[in-house]
């Protein structure tokens, strides 16, 4: 009932003159209904992806005893870095389910009732989408730079920073620096430890050291630099000889030291020590659009430095050292380099046998310092080119992700438009496929960027020329009203396009209003076997078609286009029957496909297109032959089962009424 007063309300209003008005209102309500989910599904995505993230980096935050203060700045400037992706998720999330909502309850067919087309119905969101893409571009070009160096600064600090001591009970504990502990157990009350063995090795031989203790205590200081430790009633064992190998001979000096209480302090410092962020600050995603520009112009001067310099030295101090200074005349090089070459063949013939034997070792001596020197000009020269390209895949990235936005809209809302469910279920699934599909294309199309496989433009703009034809797609089929979700549309597509066989399901009908003429029924059945029988010792089907005349010079099958017209009219007749088995019958006659055997498309230029590009016209070439090796076994079928049906007739109708 509301959504018929929904529409006798909005059709009257349309044809007033405060149509506008009531636009404007509905704008409102669509909009209004679109921000709620976006508010929703956008903090849901944000969350998951905090959650990925921080599972990432649970290493780094447990058992650092990190303060809050310290945990909330990560939790911020990671929620941060995670705005730009969950965007674009929680656009097609909100879209689907908005507008899956309005097609379930039947408000949007309701409005397009009205005369309202559905990229009308969607402006107002759309706009609202645009505002975004805008304020992702600025978030990414603002706010993401200085949190992306703010998060790398507390992720590096913490993962410097010393753990917490947590001793472990019966394994040995190496999370003090030069120090190895192992404790039988400990008393989680009180703090003391039991069945105390400690081995040091602080790099030096002289302070290799076992200690073995009844128990001990371990302190933080008050400063947290140092850490506090107690032995009570316990021996020390500390290495004598410090030689090489001592290790492997069957006695080894020690020196032996008992003791009844023993303190020591060993450094660790159990603070929290930010690094200066100022370091993080050469790295491409620190830094503004405009700074990337002026990192890629400085990046590609320098590269080129590094190439024309060891082009120089190669051609000055290796190749042609005859080469006048400044000469850049290419004719001019390989004409001293051979002249060069020449007069060393000369001065070589008449070198003495050793003399030959010190000129290669020299050759040899100065080609291994070029190869070295050129390794070394080859690693200076990838870090820049990779560094380059870092820099040009994070400035494409502020614009592709911002775009994705607006095309998730454009897939969200026609998609929720098409399936007509809302809610979490379905929309979520959809989302989630989408979004994995999307995520796979960007991460491998970054991927080939970043190792030089691909050009950056090419890698980085791969999901977005995904994403667009996807788009346009939805969006027209969903302005119009198609089917895209068809899966008996798609069935018959595939179906058609292999060549695969459909068959007849035909009941006997429970009423019969128009009983069959079974005399003139027979007779148009035997005129049918005769023209199956004519038409297959007329045509030679099982031999190989003529390429030319399929795809060059089409001629329409009239006869078989007929044939199957008078088949199908007998089996609509037939299939009135009362009589079982005839209908039982007609299930086996094959479904002919008048015009597969004689072309591929119904567009002459398409088969001359399919004709010319040989490896698509081989496919269809085949499939054409296939065709009418089909017809003819259609052919024969036809006259098995028609000349069954005939005799079925004749026997017991027309036989029948006759002797009645």
């Amino acid at each position: 009932m509301y959504f018929a007063r929904l529409f006798v309300t909005l059709h009257p209003l349309l044809h007033t003159p405060a149509r506008m008005k009531f636009i404007k209102k509905l704008d409102l309500y669509i909009l209004k209904t679109y921000l709620l989910l976006f508010a929703g599904t956008f903090f849901v995505c944000l969350f998951i992806f905090l959650m990925q993230y921080l599972w990432q980096q649970v290493e780094k935050l447990i058992g650092k005893g990190l303060s809050w203060d310290v945990l909330a700045q990560f939790f911020y400037y990671s929620s941060l870095t995670l705005v730009p992706m969950s965007l674009p998720l929680a656009l097609l999330l909100a879209s689907l389910i908005a507008f899956g909502n309005l097609g379930e309850q039947f408000e949007l067919l309701s409005m397009k009732a009205a005369g309202i087309p559905l990229v009308r119905i969607l402006r107002p969101v759309f706009c609202f989408v645009v505002v975004v893409c805008f304020g992702s571009f600025y978030f990414q070009n603002r706010v993401l730079p200085n949190a992306t160096k703010q998060l790398a600064t507390l992720v590096w600090s913490m993962k410097q920073k010393s753990p917490e001591l947590e001793i472990p009970e019966g394994i040995f504990y190496s999370e003090i620096p030069g120090y190895n502990l192992f404790v039988e157990h400990k008393d989680a009350e009180t703090g003391m430890l039991y069945g105390v063995m400690i081995y040091t090795n602080t790099g030096n031989a002289d302070e290799t050291q076992i200690v073995l203790a009844d128990s001990a205590r371990l302190q933080s200081t008050a400063d947290k630099m140092h850490l506090k430790l107690t032995l009570y009633n316990g021996e020390r064992f500390r290495n004598m000889d410090n030689r090489s190998g001592n290790m492997l001979r069957a006695e080894v000096p020690y020196m032996r030291e008992s003791f009844i209480n023993e303190v020591t302090l060993i450094p660790f410092d159990g603070n929290f020590n930010m690094m200066d962020a100022n370091l993080f600050s050469g790295h491409a995603r620190t830094k503004q659009l405009k700074d990337i520009i002026i990192g890629i112009d400085s990046l590609k001067h320098m590269t080129d430095s590094i190439g024309h310099y060891v082009a120089q030295e190669a051609l000055k101090r290796y190749i042609a050292k005859s080469i006048p200074e400044g000469t850049n005349d290419s004719a001019l090089i390989v004409q001293t380099t051979a002249e060069s070459r020449q007069t060393i063949d000369s001065i070589y013939d008449r070198l003495t046998n050793e003399q030959r034997t010190s000129a290669w070792k020299s050759a040899l001596s100065k080609a291994q310092s070029m190869e070295s020197n050129y390794e070394f000009h080859g690693i200076i020269a990838a870090d820049n080119n990779l560094t380059l390209r870092q820099h040009q895949i994070a400035a494409n990235q502020k614009f592709t992700l911002s775009l994705a936005c607006l095309l998730f809209f454009f897939i969200g809302a026609p998609l929720g438009a098409i399936i007509r469910k809302g809610g979490l279920g379905v929309p979520v699934v959809v989302s989630v496929l989408i979004f994995i599909f999307y995520y796979m294309v960007n991460v491998g199309g970054e991927k080939m960027a970043k190792t030089g496989t691909w050009n950056v433009v090419s890698g980085v703009w791969l999901s977005t020329a995904v994403l667009l034809p996807m788009g346009i797609f939805l969006t027209n089929r969903a302005n119009k009203d198609s089917v895209v979700f068809n899966i008996e549309g798609y069935r018959n597509f595939f179906r058609r396009l292999l060549g695969l066989r459909t068959h007849r399901r035909l009941n006997p009908k429970d009423v019969i209003i128009d009983s069959p003429d079974y005399p003139v029924l027979a007779e148009e059945l035997q005129r049918l076997i005769d023209d199956c029988e004519a038409y297959v010792q007329m045509h030679n089907l099982h031999r190989m078609p003529n390429y030319i005349s399929i795809f060059f010079r089409y001629v329409e099958d009239r006869t078989v286009i007929s044939i199957n017209n008078r088949l199908e009219a007998l089996v609509e007749q037939l299939h009135n029957s009362r009589d079982g088995a005839i209908v039982a019958r007609l299930n086996d006659l094959p479904i002919l496909v008048p015009d597969a055997h004689t072309r591929p498309f119904r567009n002459p230029r398409l088969n001359v297109a399919a004709g010319i590009f040989l490896p698509l016209g081989l496919f269809f070439f085949l499939r054409i032959w296939r065709y009418r090796l089909r017809l003819w076994y259609d052919m024969q079928q036809i006259q098995k089962h028609a000349g069954y049906i005939r005799e079925r007739i004749i026997q017991k109708h027309i036989v029948n009424e006759r002797a009645i």
